[in-house]
């Protein structure tokens, strides 16, 4: 049987292969949805949400915009792109039909901003800890293990999770700061997290300078989006974000939780629910020293532009 209806959602082709190279079909991709409806809708529900979506025959793409042809019952809210230089219209994903109807349209990941619909505070922010291509996950864990270090040494506490691909993310839920201080604080603490052992962590932004260390990534905080757990991620199997334990940080084999094993070795309890801390205040010294730090990519592209000038007066 290939087409069938859950929620009232009528779900076609779900025999085919999801896209192409990713070994997976799309019945596999909402089984695994929907297994984890419960504990996925909390974590988009009210935030506008960015997908990525693949197609047998074409390239995975990035989709802001509501798909033409939705359902009058899935929600929307309207946001500004940059990239597309008009207002678009993001679905909210406050429940399971929502979350089946983007399944059956094979949207694989799904990315939300820390901030709420009609709120002005975000709810959180993140370190996304990027490793070289080739470094093994130990260095990745010993990054997670320093930014875990430069959070306590400022009084806050997160929770960790597979990225879905190579990296981890901590997070740290937060209350009470505009997202301009919520970015400052991640830059802190992405440079308190260098600091704590520069050999290994780097808050470089361009990759040729990062000299084989982890990127300790801080720019997804403030106004970026994040890639929520149970997300799962446009590789090969279908890779999920799944949540660790600190303690089992030393045994985390992200490629083994997929769309086809996350409900056998997740079961049914929430562990991102669980482990996830409370809401914490930023220390007011953490986002003033973050206000000092420039914003990466910012730097970045002035710093390209300064090289391009300097070698063109060379030349």
């Amino acid at each position: 049987m290939t087409d069938e209806e859950r929620d009232g959602v009528r779900l076609s082709s779900l025999d085919s292969p999801l896209g192409d190279g990713l070994e997976v079909s799309k019945r596999e991709l909402v089984d695994h949805l929907d297994a984890f409806a419960d504990r996925l809708v909390p974590l988009l529900a009210g935030r506008p949400l960015t997908v990525k979506r693949v197609r047998p025959g074409a390239a995975p793409f990035i989709q802001r915009d509501v798909p033409k042809g939705a359902p009058d019952w899935v929600r929307t809210v309207p946001t500004w792109s940059d990239r597309a230089h008009r207002e678009v219209h993001q679905v909210l994903v406050d429940d399971r039909r929502t979350l089946l109807w983007l399944a059956n349209q094979r949207a694989v990941e799904f990315h939300v901003p820390f901030g709420r619909v009609g709120e002005e505070e975000p709810t959180g922010l993140v370190l996304d800890l990027d490793p070289p291509d080739g470094a093994s996950l130990e260095a990745v864990v010993a990054t997670a293990r320093l930014a875990r270090q430069a959070l306590a040494d400022a009084g806050l506490d997160a929770a960790v999770k597979t990225s879905g691909s190579t990296g981890l993310h901590v997070v740290v839920p937060v209350h009470g700061s505009p997202a301009e201080d919520v970015a400052a604080a991640t830059r802190a603490l992405a440079a308190r997290t260098e600091r704590l052992d520069p050999e290994v962590a780097t808050t470089a932004y361009v990759v040729a300078e990062r000299g084989g260390r982890v990127f300790v990534d801080s720019t997804r905080s403030g106004r970026g989006t994040i890639a929520v757990a149970y997300s799962p991620r446009v590789r090969p199997g279908l890779p999920v974000s799944a949540p660790v334990d600190w303690e089992a940080l030393d045994d985390v084999r992200p490629q083994d939780v997929t769309v086809r094993t996350a409900r056998e070795l997740i079961g049914d309890v929430d562990p991102w629910a669980q482990t996830l801390p409370g809401p914490q205040r930023l220390p007011a010294d953490l986002v003033a020293e973050g206000h000092t730090i420039p914003v990466a990519r910012v730097a970045a592209m002035h710093e390209g532009k300064r090289r391009a000038r300097a070698k063109a007066a060379e030349g």
